[in-house]
């Protein structure tokens, strides 16, 4: 995972927070945004930015950036998360999904919101425990997970492939909260006062001598 150095984005872990999934694409791409307040998450909206009946790169590279701008502004995202590009043998399109990722991250960049790149078999294996799950397990995992109903579910897994980035995302930013129990009690189990770091540092350390 790559962090772009915005906004801090473990500053506010511990409150509700909006982030924006995106699957890169040059003919769909998808977008899904997760609602977050602490270890409960809820889906907002989910759905693809279709361009297929645009024939031209640079037209398409513009409607991805005004797409994204116009997502930002409807759900005031405070992290988005976007999936990074996989390596395959055709470099032409490998390009032109490049393009597309890069544009769809200057538009966050661009409002400064804080961006995380996932890669494909990480995002997988965060939702289902396994890299090679294939796009309708990520799916369905999805939908009971966050409690989608059927009617909800849309035809493109793109869509559910974005929110699988903004799910991964959130999962991994669980990690990144310290817990207080582990920072306070010595390894006798017992918690300590209320103390100034240093301070119970030297407590911990006048206890280990006293056992020796």
């Amino acid at each position: 995972m790559t962090t772009s150095a915005l906004r801090s984005p473990t500053a506010s872990l511990q409150q509700e927070r909006i982030v924006l999934g995106i699957d890169p694409g040059t003919n769909v791409m998808g977008y899904g945004v997760i609602r977050i307040k602490g270890k409960s998450v809820t889906m907002e909206a989910m759905g693809v930015i279709d361009l297929r009946k645009v024939s031209d790169t640079y037209l398409k590279l513009g409607r991805i950036y005004e797409r994204i701008i116009s997502l930002i502004n409807a759900f005031l995202p405070d992290e988005v998360a976007i999936e990074s590009q996989f390596f395959g043998k055709n470099v032409q399109s490998m390009l032109k999904l490049g393009r597309a990722q890069g544009v769809a991250i200057a538009a966050a960049i661009s409002r400064d919101i804080p961006i995380s790149e996932y890669a494909p078999m990480q995002v997988k294996k965060a939702i289902t425990g396994q890299g090679s799950a294939s796009k309708e397990q990520v799916a369905g995992l999805l939908q009971r997970m966050l409690k989608i109903a059927d009617e909800a579910m849309l035809p493109y897994l793109d869509a559910t492939d974005a929110l699988a980035v903004a799910y991964c995302h959130f999962l991994q930013s669980q990690r990144l909260i310290p817990s207080p129990a582990i920072a306070s009690t010595p390894p006798t189990g017992r918690r300590l006062p209320n103390r100034h770091p240093q301070e119970q540092l030297r407590a911990l350390m006048a206890q280990t001598k006293r056992r020796k």
